[in-house]
């Protein structure tokens, strides 16, 4: 007998995997049950659902910004226990929250080195909520070099994700297909998903264990992006009179032009320069003041603890 047109299809709807996607699909749930030993669910008053990432022994790592409120936090751990939890300290401009509570011992992270992460590669975000583990793959998206958030925060490198990030995964564990971190997920601008660096984070818990909170520049000025006489720049809508800019005899009106010579066209521009690392140093702008052109120069001070 001559064979049917469907006949060619039938060893392919067979039950038995083929071996190649069966291996895969047991190597995508054996990371995600690796992650799912280092996340764990963090609850809150405001009642919203997130995830946070078991950084060492007493302290996780969560999203700054979906932290919103500071008390009444809890954990839920790996191990189903719930623990309380407290506020160690804020970071907004790299989206880092750092909490401390009663974990209980950690191995150590295995991170991924930074060379060993390219687009293409595999990746997995894991999550928790009072279900148990969430888990999402897809490949690297975009791997680009450092970069700064909207908040002026500096990160190390800029890791698009290439898959869909649950909100209740927000703060969550990046692994590579080797079962080694690569960050914390969060949410980016137009749906995307990024990871925030595990080397950033580093460097973040780092300042909030010293300090309580990552310090920012300060100036004292309330800014906004304007164009004069062809020109953009930032005028001056407000100013602490006991700030470094009202100590330095700044305005309101004022237009900001350039910063160290380097132009100025957006308040993120002015935000990234206000870094950690820009505290106690001289800065000279350049200002358009009532059509003259002027040149003040002014040490940064640092923002007060919210």
């Amino acid at each position: 007998m001559a064979a049917g047109p469907g006949d060619a299809h039938i060893g392919i709807m067979s039950d038995a995997p083929h071996p190649s996607l069966a291996a895969f699909s047991d190597r995508l749930a054996a990371l995600g049950a690796l992650g799912a030993t280092r996340t764990v669910a963090v609850h809150g008053r405001d009642g919203r659902a997130r995830s946070g990432l078991l950084w060492a022994e007493g302290l996780v790592v969560t999203a700054e910004e979906a932290l919103e409120r500071d008390d009444e936090l809890a954990l839920t751990l790996p191990d189903g226990r719930e623990v309380a939890a407290t506020l160690a300290g804020r970071d907004p401009g790299t989206d880092v929250a750092l909490l401390r509570a009663e974990t209980g011992p950690l191995s150590p992270l295995d991170l991924a080195p930074p060379e060993a992460l390219a687009a293409g590669h595999l990746v997995v975000a894991i999550g928790r909520d009072e279900h148990g583990p969430l888990l999402a793959f897809g490949a690297t998206a975009q791997v680009g070099g450092p970069w700064r958030s909207m908040r002026g925060g500096r990160l190390e490198r800029r890791i698009q994700l290439g898959l869909r990030l649950d909100p209740v995964a927000e703060g969550g564990v990046v692994l590579d297909h080797a079962g080694r971190l690569v960050g914390m997920a969060v949410p980016g601008p137009r749906r995307r998903a990024l990871a925030i660096p595990a080397e950033t984070i580093a460097r973040s818990v780092g300042h909030i264990g010293r300090h309580g909170r990552v310090a920012r520049g300060y100036l004292g000025l309330a800014l906004q992006p304007v164009r004069t006489e062809g020109l953009r720049g930032l005028i001056v809508v407000g100013i602490d009179p006991r700030s470094p800019a009202g100590q330095a005899g700044l305005l309101l009106g004022d237009v900001l032009a350039a910063w160290d010579g380097a132009p100025l066209g957006s308040v993120r521009e002015m935000l990234a320069r206000l870094d950690p690392e820009s505290i106690g140093s001289e800065v000279v702008l350049d200002l358009i003041r009532g059509g003259e052109h002027r040149r003040v120069t002014l040490r940064i001070g640092e923002r007060a603890a919210a």
